[in-house]
């Protein structure tokens, strides 16, 4: 292998890890093709290549409902993941769906997504942290029931799978808070 080779194989690998490629844009006419393979990656249990496509989309067409809630969906599948996003990356895109139903609905799976992340770690004491969790995504379930479109019950499902995740688990309860005793009592 030539010198010259080399070296320009190392500046392309150094470029790679600093995350310095320019990113190539979808086509207007690529996007409805684009957010079916989001679909199947999700499918596939591969979030972070549905994260990829969804941004793609974003990108091209900054408006786009659909590929928002994607986003938001392909995220909170990721929670629990070695360099998943944050509670706080996922809330900032709640922000930016327009109506009232959609942000109390999507903030409910953030929450039961949060809370059932707990229950696969099986996190030793977690019980009271998984209820607290499951409870707010019931309440946020409960505002977008009453806000939701005639004939859409997606709210009633996620509250019902709420409530039969703390019913077939015995360690998922309300924290106990009992009086504490001290030696000077």
């Amino acid at each position: 292998m030539r010198e010259g080779t080399t070296k320009r194989r190392w500046i392309h690998d150094a470029d790679r890890e600093a995350g310095m490629f320019e990113l190539k844009k979808l086509t207007p006419e690529g996007i409805e093709r684009a957010l079916k393979k989001v679909e199947r990656y999700r499918l596939l249990n591969e979030p972070w290549e549905a994260e990829s496509i969804c941004r793609d989309v974003l990108a091209a067409d900054p408006g786009n409902h659909e590929a928002l809630i994607a986003l938001i969906l392909s995220l909170t599948d990721q929670f629990g993941a070695d360099r998943g996003p944050t509670l706080e990356e996922v809330r900032e895109l709640i922000e930016h769906l327009e109506e009232e139903y959609a942000r109390e609905y999507y903030e409910g799976i953030i929450c039961e997504r949060k809370g059932t992340c707990l229950i696969k770690r099986g996190t030793l004491g977690a019980g009271p942290l998984i209820y607290d969790w499951l409870r707010k995504a019931m309440a946020h379930y409960e505002r977008a029931e009453a806000l939701r479109p005639s004939g859409n019950d997606d709210a009633l499902v996620r509250w019902n799978s709420c409530a039969r995740l703390i019913e077939r688990h015995e360690h998922i309860r309300a924290a106990v808070n009992e009086p504490r005793v001290t030696l000077l009592e």
